[in-house]
């Protein structure tokens, strides 16, 4: 920059020397350095809007290997789903079946993790749902991984068990019945012997003299002695365990108390004729988990192949009830 300025004077003809006080340059300087601040401004504008910065340009590259490493991870999260829903199928088809233990529900298995506000401190990036969606599926997939190990280790108690359960459940006929000669009316529809009108029969009748020895019919507890003139008459509840119940009606007399325990095959009663009854017979129930099950599905002990279809025979021709 020139150190004088000179300026054209018209009256004169001449040029004039211009002379700068200090606020005229001042503003001089302030004028350029504004103008190479904006300058560089827009510079820098432009170049990072087309080129990108060095370092935006090495964060955008972390972004995109992020964005990849998700991918990848949503892969093999969904590469774990699929094994763990096998296990989850093989536990319930397979290894509960064989334990004779109920299923868990579907509902157990996804049940949700957490409040509203689980992944709000997630949000507001620009890979925000992808983000989430991948913090979901993993909790859900760990939710699932910890349900699927308790019930592992219910399957391991269950094993441990296993000889406890096989004398615990119902597994012989309740009297002596050797010639199947004592199989009355069976589960089913049936005429009612007193009210003659059309009923379901939750259980199996035994025809015996008065006095027959009752078996238990698998390993438990006496939870119900009760004495009564009406429905079962004289009864006794067995609770087995595992979900398994077993009763006993119309009995003349007991031959165990309440809270005793008893095994398979000890005599804890004697047939009769009692309550709401036509003749001296037992009256057998089997309930599985609250349920009333067909006991002719827990004589295994007791039948051949043979002698189990010739009793399915003999009890579904029977079209009246003893009770």
């Amino acid at each position: 920059m020139a150190k004088e300025k000179f300026k054209f004077n018209p009256e004169s003809l001449k040029y004039d020397r211009i002379e700068f006080n200090s606020s005229d340059k001042l503003l001089r300087v302030l004028a350029y350095f504004g103008g190479s601040l904006i300058l560089a401004f827009l510079y820098i504008l432009v170049f990072s809007q087309f080129f990108g910065t060095p370092k935006e340009r090495k964060l955008k590259r972390e972004n995109h290997q992020l964005v990849s490493q998700f991918e990848i991870m949503t892969m093999k999260l969904d590469q774990v789903q699929a094994v763990l829903t096998d296990l989850e199928e093989r536990d319930d088809n397979l290894y509960r079946t064989i334990f004779e233990a109920e299923p868990i529900s579907n509902s157990v298995r996804v049940q949700g993790v957490g409040g509203v506000d689980r992944y709000a401190k997630l949000d507001g990036f620009d890979y925000s749902d992808l983000v989430i969606e991948t913090a979901k599926e993993l909790d859900a997939l760990t939710r699932r991984v910890y349900i699927q190990s308790k019930s592992y280790d219910d399957l391991i108690e269950m094993a441990k068990n296993k000889d406890v359960m096989l004398a615990s459940i119902p597994a012989i006929m309740p009297i002596s019945n050797k010639d199947l000669k004592r199989t009355a009316s069976g589960w089913g529809w049936r005429i009612h012997p007193i009210y003659k009108t059309r009923k379901f029969h939750y259980g199996m009748d035994f025809t015996a003299p008065t006095g027959t020895e009752i078996y238990a019919t698998g390993d438990g507890k006496i939870i119900q002695v009760k004495k009564s003139r009406r429905g079962y008459g004289n009864k006794l509840v067995v609770d087995h365990g595992f979900g398994y119940r077993t009763l006993y009606g119309h009995l003349s007399r007991f031959n165990v108390k309440r809270g005793q325990k008893v095994k398979r095959g000890d005599v804890i009663g004697y047939v009769g004729n009692t309550g709401l009854s036509t003749a001296p017979h037992l009256h057998y129930e089997v309930q599985q988990n609250g349920k009333k099950v067909n006991p002719l599905n827990f004589y295994n002990n007791d039948l051949t192949a043979e002698e189990y279809q010739r009793m399915i025979e003999i009890s579904a021709n029977s079209g009246q009830s003893f009770d």
